[in-house]
Protein backbone atom coordinates (compact mmCIF):
# COMPACT_ATOMS: atom_id res chain seq x y z
CA UNK A 1 0.00 0.00 0.00
CA UNK A 2 1.43 3.43 -0.86
CA UNK A 3 0.64 6.01 1.60
CA UNK A 4 1.75 9.87 0.94
CA UNK A 5 4.97 10.66 2.08
CA UNK A 6 4.08 13.40 3.87
CA UNK A 7 2.65 11.66 6.88
CA UNK A 8 6.62 10.66 7.76
CA UNK A 9 8.09 13.73 6.95
CA UNK A 10 8.72 14.83 10.01
CA UNK A 11 11.01 11.69 11.21
CA UNK A 12 11.88 10.76 7.57
CA UNK A 13 14.65 13.06 5.93
CA UNK A 14 13.22 12.12 2.51
CA UNK A 15 13.06 9.69 0.17
CA UNK A 16 16.37 9.72 -1.65
CA UNK A 17 20.44 11.03 -0.98
CA UNK A 18 19.46 14.46 -2.48
CA UNK A 19 16.47 15.46 -0.61
CA UNK A 20 17.69 14.30 2.32
CA UNK A 21 21.01 16.28 2.09
CA UNK A 22 20.13 19.82 2.87
CA UNK A 23 18.58 18.28 6.56
CA UNK A 24 22.18 16.68 6.94
CA UNK A 25 23.88 19.91 6.11
CA UNK A 26 21.26 21.91 8.78
CA UNK A 27 22.65 19.37 11.55
CA UNK A 28 26.04 19.62 10.76
CA UNK A 29 25.76 23.78 10.33
CA UNK A 30 24.31 23.07 14.24
CA UNK A 31 27.78 20.91 14.96
CA UNK A 32 25.11 18.06 15.32
CA UNK A 33 26.94 14.83 13.29
CA UNK A 34 24.51 12.52 11.39
CA UNK A 35 24.50 8.56 11.02
CA UNK A 36 22.52 8.21 7.98
CA UNK A 37 20.17 5.32 7.79
CA UNK A 38 18.91 4.28 4.31
CA UNK A 39 15.46 2.42 5.15
CA UNK A 40 14.90 -1.16 4.54
CA UNK A 41 15.00 -4.73 5.65
CA UNK A 42 14.60 -8.33 5.28
CA UNK A 43 15.58 -8.74 1.85
CA UNK A 44 15.26 -12.07 0.65
CA UNK A 45 16.81 -12.12 -2.80
CA UNK A 46 20.88 -12.29 -3.20
CA UNK A 47 20.87 -9.56 -6.27
CA UNK A 48 18.98 -7.38 -4.34
CA UNK A 49 21.41 -7.68 -1.18
CA UNK A 50 24.64 -7.21 -3.49
CA UNK A 51 22.90 -4.41 -4.33
CA UNK A 52 21.83 -2.54 -1.18
CA UNK A 53 26.02 -3.20 -0.28
CA UNK A 54 26.33 -1.58 -3.67
CA UNK A 55 24.15 1.51 -2.23
CA UNK A 56 25.98 1.82 0.75
CA UNK A 57 29.46 2.00 -0.69
CA UNK A 58 28.03 4.83 -3.09
CA UNK A 59 26.74 6.47 0.00
CA UNK A 60 29.87 6.21 1.61
CA UNK A 61 31.12 7.67 -1.38
CA UNK A 62 28.34 10.80 -1.59
CA UNK A 63 29.36 11.91 1.81
CA UNK A 64 32.58 11.61 1.28
CA UNK A 65 31.83 14.07 -1.66
CA UNK A 66 30.25 15.96 0.27
CA UNK A 67 32.18 16.94 2.78
CA UNK A 68 29.31 15.93 4.97
CA UNK A 69 29.88 14.64 9.03
CA UNK A 70 28.20 11.09 8.90
CA UNK A 71 28.34 8.18 8.84
CA UNK A 72 26.28 5.05 8.18
CA UNK A 73 24.19 2.57 9.86
CA UNK A 74 23.17 -1.12 8.44
CA UNK A 75 20.92 -3.58 8.70
CA UNK A 76 22.22 -7.15 8.21
CA UNK A 77 18.93 -8.55 6.72
CA UNK A 78 18.89 -5.98 3.93
CA UNK A 79 22.81 -7.44 3.42
CA UNK A 80 21.00 -10.98 2.83
CA UNK A 81 21.33 -12.19 6.77
CA UNK A 82 17.84 -14.18 6.05
CA UNK A 83 19.06 -16.02 3.18
CA UNK A 84 23.14 -16.97 4.41
CA UNK A 85 25.05 -15.52 6.69
CA UNK A 86 28.29 -16.21 4.57
CA UNK A 87 27.06 -13.71 1.76
CA UNK A 88 25.52 -10.76 4.42
CA UNK A 89 29.46 -11.38 5.81
CA UNK A 90 30.68 -10.77 2.45
CA UNK A 91 28.75 -7.82 1.37
CA UNK A 92 29.09 -6.47 4.89
CA UNK A 93 33.08 -6.31 4.27
CA UNK A 94 32.23 -4.85 1.09
CA UNK A 95 30.52 -2.01 1.88
CA UNK A 96 33.50 -1.96 5.25
CA UNK A 97 36.57 -1.66 2.38
CA UNK A 98 34.58 1.37 1.31
CA UNK A 99 34.07 2.98 4.52
CA UNK A 100 37.76 2.18 5.63
CA UNK A 101 38.66 3.67 2.53
CA UNK A 102 36.93 7.12 2.80
CA UNK A 103 37.93 6.84 6.31
CA UNK A 104 34.38 6.88 7.75
CA UNK A 105 32.42 4.30 10.08
CA UNK A 106 29.43 1.70 9.78
CA UNK A 107 27.22 1.11 12.71
CA UNK A 108 25.84 -2.43 12.71
CA UNK A 109 21.77 -1.79 13.25
CA UNK A 110 20.12 -4.56 15.97
CA UNK A 111 17.34 -6.15 14.53
CA UNK A 112 14.49 -8.27 16.95
CA UNK A 113 16.13 -10.78 18.71
CA UNK A 114 15.79 -13.67 16.16
CA UNK A 115 19.21 -11.57 14.64
CA UNK A 116 20.92 -11.11 17.85
CA UNK A 117 23.41 -13.61 17.94
CA UNK A 118 24.19 -13.59 14.58
CA UNK A 119 24.77 -10.07 14.60
CA UNK A 120 26.79 -9.95 17.18
CA UNK A 121 28.96 -13.09 15.59
CA UNK A 122 29.07 -11.31 12.21
CA UNK A 123 30.25 -7.83 13.93
CA UNK A 124 32.93 -9.88 15.97
CA UNK A 125 34.58 -11.30 12.79
CA UNK A 126 34.34 -7.50 11.26
CA UNK A 127 35.63 -5.80 14.29
CA UNK A 128 38.68 -8.20 14.03
CA UNK A 129 39.19 -6.89 10.49
CA UNK A 130 38.05 -3.23 10.27
CA UNK A 131 39.25 -2.26 14.13
CA UNK A 132 37.70 1.37 14.86
CA UNK A 133 35.65 1.52 11.49
CA UNK A 134 32.69 -0.69 12.58
CA UNK A 135 30.45 -0.62 15.79
CA UNK A 136 27.18 -2.38 16.90
CA UNK A 137 24.13 -1.77 19.08
CA UNK A 138 22.92 -3.34 22.03
CA UNK A 139 19.23 -3.09 23.49
CA UNK A 140 19.31 -2.53 27.43
CA UNK A 141 15.67 -4.48 27.82
CA UNK A 142 16.84 -7.59 26.09
CA UNK A 143 17.89 -10.20 29.19
CA UNK A 144 20.99 -11.47 27.34
CA UNK A 145 22.41 -8.33 27.15
CA UNK A 146 23.40 -7.99 30.80
CA UNK A 147 26.09 -10.39 29.32
CA UNK A 148 26.66 -9.12 25.79
CA UNK A 149 27.35 -5.48 27.30
CA UNK A 150 30.44 -7.12 29.45
CA UNK A 151 31.73 -9.46 26.42
CA UNK A 152 31.98 -6.66 23.70
CA UNK A 153 32.89 -3.70 26.47
CA UNK A 154 35.85 -6.01 26.85
CA UNK A 155 36.78 -6.55 23.72
CA UNK A 156 36.78 -2.18 23.24
CA UNK A 157 34.04 -2.73 21.03
CA UNK A 158 32.19 0.73 19.77
CA UNK A 159 28.78 0.37 21.50
CA UNK A 160 25.24 2.51 20.78
CA UNK A 161 23.41 1.56 23.64
CA UNK A 162 19.38 2.08 23.23
CA UNK A 163 16.37 0.88 25.26
CA UNK A 164 14.91 -1.25 22.25
CA UNK A 165 11.58 -0.51 20.02
CA UNK A 166 10.89 -4.45 18.90
CA UNK A 167 7.93 -5.98 20.47
CA UNK A 168 9.38 -8.99 22.47
CA UNK A 169 7.89 -11.83 24.87
CA UNK A 170 8.83 -11.11 28.38
CA UNK A 171 10.39 -14.61 28.30
CA UNK A 172 13.32 -12.39 26.12
CA UNK A 173 12.67 -8.69 27.19
CA UNK A 174 12.27 -6.79 30.39
CA UNK A 175 8.48 -5.32 29.78
CA UNK A 176 8.25 -2.95 32.54
CA UNK A 177 9.63 0.90 31.75
CA UNK A 178 11.36 1.26 35.23
CA UNK A 179 13.09 -2.12 34.29
CA UNK A 180 14.35 -0.95 31.50
CA UNK A 181 15.71 2.39 32.29
CA UNK A 182 17.45 0.34 35.46
CA UNK A 183 19.07 -2.04 33.29
CA UNK A 184 20.14 0.85 30.65
CA UNK A 185 22.05 2.78 33.76
CA UNK A 186 23.56 -0.05 34.63
CA UNK A 187 24.99 -1.12 31.04
CA UNK A 188 26.16 2.50 30.29
CA UNK A 189 27.81 2.30 33.49
CA UNK A 190 29.80 -0.91 31.97
CA UNK A 191 30.29 1.52 28.49
CA UNK A 192 31.35 3.85 30.56
CA UNK A 193 33.90 2.84 32.35
CA UNK A 194 35.60 0.29 30.03
CA UNK A 195 34.81 1.60 26.58
CA UNK A 196 36.58 4.60 25.29
CA UNK A 197 33.36 6.41 23.54
CA UNK A 198 30.23 4.95 24.49
CA UNK A 199 27.23 6.35 22.63
CA UNK A 200 24.44 7.19 24.63
CA UNK A 201 21.29 6.95 22.56
CA UNK A 202 17.96 7.75 24.27
CA UNK A 203 14.76 10.33 24.30
CA UNK A 204 14.17 9.51 27.70
CA UNK A 205 14.73 12.78 29.99
CA UNK A 206 15.30 10.55 33.41
CA UNK A 207 18.50 8.93 31.04
CA UNK A 208 19.75 11.83 29.87
CA UNK A 209 19.50 13.66 33.16
CA UNK A 210 20.81 10.26 34.37
CA UNK A 211 23.82 10.28 31.73
CA UNK A 212 24.73 13.99 33.14
CA UNK A 213 25.19 13.37 36.53
CA UNK A 214 26.73 10.11 36.26
CA UNK A 215 29.82 11.56 34.47
CA UNK A 216 29.69 14.57 36.08
CA UNK A 217 30.29 12.75 39.46
CA UNK A 218 32.79 10.45 37.98
CA UNK A 219 34.76 12.88 36.25
CA UNK A 220 33.91 11.33 32.59
CA UNK A 221 34.24 14.70 30.58
CA UNK A 222 31.60 15.36 27.69
CA UNK A 223 34.38 14.28 25.02
CA UNK A 224 34.00 10.96 26.26
CA UNK A 225 30.37 10.27 25.03
CA UNK A 226 28.05 11.52 22.91
CA UNK A 227 24.43 11.50 22.93
CA UNK A 228 21.90 10.09 19.91
CA UNK A 229 18.31 10.32 19.43
CA UNK A 230 16.21 10.21 16.05
CA UNK A 231 15.61 12.64 13.15
CA UNK A 232 12.66 14.49 14.33
CA UNK A 233 12.54 13.68 18.25
CA UNK A 234 13.81 16.72 20.39
CA UNK A 235 16.04 18.35 18.21
CA UNK A 236 16.15 21.65 20.23
CA UNK A 237 17.40 19.27 22.96
CA UNK A 238 19.90 18.19 20.99
CA UNK A 239 20.70 21.66 19.84
CA UNK A 240 21.42 22.36 23.86
CA UNK A 241 23.12 19.90 24.56
CA UNK A 242 25.41 20.69 21.92
CA UNK A 243 25.57 23.82 23.20
CA UNK A 244 26.68 22.87 26.56
CA UNK A 245 29.45 20.84 25.14
CA UNK A 246 28.60 17.50 24.33
CA UNK A 247 28.74 15.72 21.66
CA UNK A 248 26.11 14.95 19.33
CA UNK A 249 24.20 12.79 16.47
CA UNK A 250 21.13 12.50 15.31
CA UNK A 251 20.12 9.26 12.94
CA UNK A 252 18.60 10.48 9.82
CA UNK A 253 16.22 7.98 7.84
CA UNK A 254 15.83 8.68 4.32
CA UNK A 255 14.55 5.99 1.55
CA UNK A 256 11.14 4.64 0.12
CA UNK A 257 11.06 2.02 2.50
CA UNK A 258 9.97 4.00 5.22
CA UNK A 259 6.22 3.05 6.18
CA UNK A 260 8.04 -0.07 8.23
CA UNK A 261 10.23 2.57 9.90
CA UNK A 262 7.27 4.96 10.75
CA UNK A 263 5.05 1.87 11.99
CA UNK A 264 7.35 0.58 14.37
CA UNK A 265 8.31 3.75 16.13
CA UNK A 266 4.31 4.20 16.30
CA UNK A 267 3.07 0.67 16.99
CA UNK A 268 5.47 -1.69 18.78
CA UNK A 269 5.71 0.33 22.18
CA UNK A 270 2.65 1.47 23.03
CA UNK A 271 4.72 4.51 24.95
CA UNK A 272 5.67 5.60 21.61
CA UNK A 273 2.52 6.51 20.09
CA UNK A 274 1.76 9.32 22.45
CA UNK A 275 4.91 10.59 22.02
CA UNK A 276 5.36 10.91 18.28
CA UNK A 277 2.14 12.11 17.95
CA UNK A 278 2.78 14.58 20.84
CA UNK A 279 6.42 15.77 19.25
CA UNK A 280 4.69 16.20 16.20
CA UNK A 281 3.59 19.78 17.31
CA UNK A 282 7.07 20.64 19.09
CA UNK A 283 9.29 22.38 17.21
Amino acid sequence: MKLPFFLARKFVAGEDFDHALPRIQELNDKNIQVTLDKLGENVDNKSMASESAETYRILLDKIDEAGLDSTISVKLTMMGLDIDDELCRDNLFKVLDKAQKTNNFVRIDMEGSDYTQATIDIFKQAYKKYGKHVGIVLQAYLHRTKEDVRDLADMGADVRLCKGAYSEPERIALQNMNAIRDAFKEYAEVLLEKTSYPRIATHDDELIKWTLDYTDRNNIGPSRFEFQMLYGLRQTTMEDLTEDGYNSRIYVPYGTMWFPYFKRRLMERKENIWFILTTMFQR
